[in-house]
């Protein structure tokens, strides 16, 4: 894995951007082997899977229909479908495929068939999945780790970055234990029983003790301002504000308050 912190132009090449550059690098270690790669509409690209292809990887995803390289009317504003309605183009061994289910989704493969136009709907008039977006929906990993994430969108990125690994940790332990062919059970199940172990292995809450001697500046400040409180009657002034009631007071009620 690779941190992207923006366009960083020392990954770019001659025929290709930062971002799919960055796919490019990170798959070096399997090129020739005939592997498939899934992925979002963030790094899909008609020229990206034309250069895994050439490496022997070819891709399946989501793409963005303005990316460069796509039909020009594959774009939601130029067709207008019904719902289960499907339209195919074909280049090469590339296929790109616009399907209406509730809404339009974008594919972009290398690895399937093009399927045939057709609409596909079920007797209720309900869209039937294709079965290249099932594929899609099974092997793309973050949509499984995105249904229970710890992140919080207020986080430094730092602190998301540790807790998307940590993310990522269980859901690889959830499929390595739904490998084991024992009882299935739910990924949030898996996660409840894991919280079980990790609180049993913590143990029971400690009695913190209160630490022996001096007490601190501001602890002090406080209890005398709390002391201060039964002494003090403020009289009404426009002069100054008390620093304990908040109210105006007289410079002698002030400095008497101080004193104290």
């Amino acid at each position: 894995m690779t941190v992207y912190l923006g366009r960083d132009r020392q990954r770019t090449v001659q025929h290709l951007t930062a971002t799919p550059a960055t796919v490019s690098e990170l798959t070096k270690k399997v090129q020739g082997r005939d592997h498939k790669l899934y992925m979002d509409n963030y790094f899909s690209s008609p020229n990206l899977f034309d250069d895994l292809a050439m490496k022997n990887i070819y891709c399946c995803g989501t793409v963005q229909p303005y990316r460069n390289g796509m039909p020009q009317d594959f774009g939601p504003m130029r067709m207008r479908l019904e719902q289960g309605d499907l339209q195919v183009w074909t280049r090469g061994d590339l296929t790109a495929i616009l399907w209406r289910d509730k809404r339009d989704i974008h594919i972009l493969t290398n690895i399937h068939d093009p399927p045939a136009e057709d609409n596909f709907c079920n007797s209720n008039g309900k869209a039937i999945k294709l079965q290249i977006v099932a594929d899609y929906n099974r092997h793309m990993g973050d949509r499984m780790a995105n249904l229970y994430s710890i992140n919080c969108r207020t986080w430094k990125w730092t602190k998301k970055l540790f807790f998307h690994l940590f993310d990522l940790a269980i859901l690889n332990s959830y499929i390595l234990f739904s490998s084991l062919g024992g009882k299935k059970i739910l990924h949030s199940d898996f996660r409840d029983i894991l919280l079980r172990y990790l609180l049993a292995q913590a143990g029971h809450e400690r009695n913190v003790q209160r630490p022996i001697g001096r007490p601190p500046a501001a602890v002090t400040q406080v209890i005398r301002f709390e002391d201060c409180g039964t002494k003090h009657w403020p009289i009404s002034s426009a002069t100054r504000r008390c620093l304990v009631c908040g109210q105006g007071c007289h410079q002698k009620c002030f400095s008497d308050m101080l004193k104290v």
